[in-house]
């Protein structure tokens, strides 16, 4: 059974993988025998955590599909082929929908969703040559539930966005030997969560709101990646992996 879940041979690239949830994935993979690279926006961090890790490094920016194609391209050229394609970046903004900016609803968008679809695109023109593959990308429990008491309509959106567009290409490409799932956590310790948890009412309710009363750590995300990334999950596509303590069960 164990052999189900190596990924030995297999070329990896992680967005948003220099820390938190990204970071504990590249990990996840690396441990399970891929060649991982961390694709990241700020190569002095991205850089940092690879040398770290014993990983490779290469930059990007999500919301620039000329840039998301380049680094795609030179993960595939240099290791030979792209296996695994988590595409992880991502960022919230916690403002009333009323006085929400125009461009700061765009920018969670354009990182969060249209960035998604960027690497999915670049990572299924080279799966698809290929004849094989593995896209998983990281929704969130906001794409299934509007979380409160912090207003974020945008990161909502864009979740649910990312549910909907796995599903599609996993109808698209199922015939083809690429696989595109999701994982959607709910409250993990990362220091974007930290920084919400700073405020005492968020807190109370993100807590008491999950069944098991705590967040989650990001190593405990990083297994299920791990398992769609991996011949365990030969026959899932299109699934969404919900990892979020409970908290969609009410």
């Amino acid at each position: 059974m164990s052999e189900l879940f190596a990924l030995n041979g297999k070329n990896a690239v992680v967005t948003g993988g220099a820390q938190g949830i990204g970071e504990a994935i590249v990990l996840g993979l690396r441990d399970a025998g891929a060649r991982v690279f961390i694709c990241d926006i700020n190569p002095e961090v991205g850089n940092a955590t690879a040398e770290r890790h014993g990983v490779e490094f290469v930059a990007a920016d999500v919301t620039d599909s000329a840039s998301v194609e380049a680094a795609f391209e030179h993960v595939a050229t240099t290791a030979g082929s792209l296996d695994v394609a988590v595409n992880n970046a991502g960022i919230v903004h916690n403002h009333p929908s009323e006085d929400l900016a125009d461009e700061d609803w765009r920018r969670v968008l354009s990182v969060n969703l249209d960035g998604v679809f960027y690497c999915c695109r670049a990572a299924g023109r080279r799966m698809l040559g290929q004849g094989s593959g593995s896209i998983i990308n990281t929704g969130s429990m906001s794409g299934h539930i509007s979380n409160h008491p912090q207003p974020q309509s945008a990161y909502n959106t864009a979740k649910a966005g990312v549910i909907h567009l796995t599903k599609s290409l996993a109808g698209e490409w199922a015939d083809r030997g690429v696989r595109v799932n999701s994982v959607s956590p709910g409250y993990v310790g990362t220091e974007m969560t930290k920084r919400g948890m700073s405020n005492e009412e968020w807190r109370r309710v993100w807590l008491g709101d999950t069944p098991m009363k705590r967040v989650a750590e990001p190593r405990e995300i990083a297994p299920a990646v791990v398992f769609l990334a991996s011949d365990a999950s030969s026959y899932c596509t299109g699934t969404d992996l919900v990892v979020d303590g409970g908290y969609t069960v009410w």
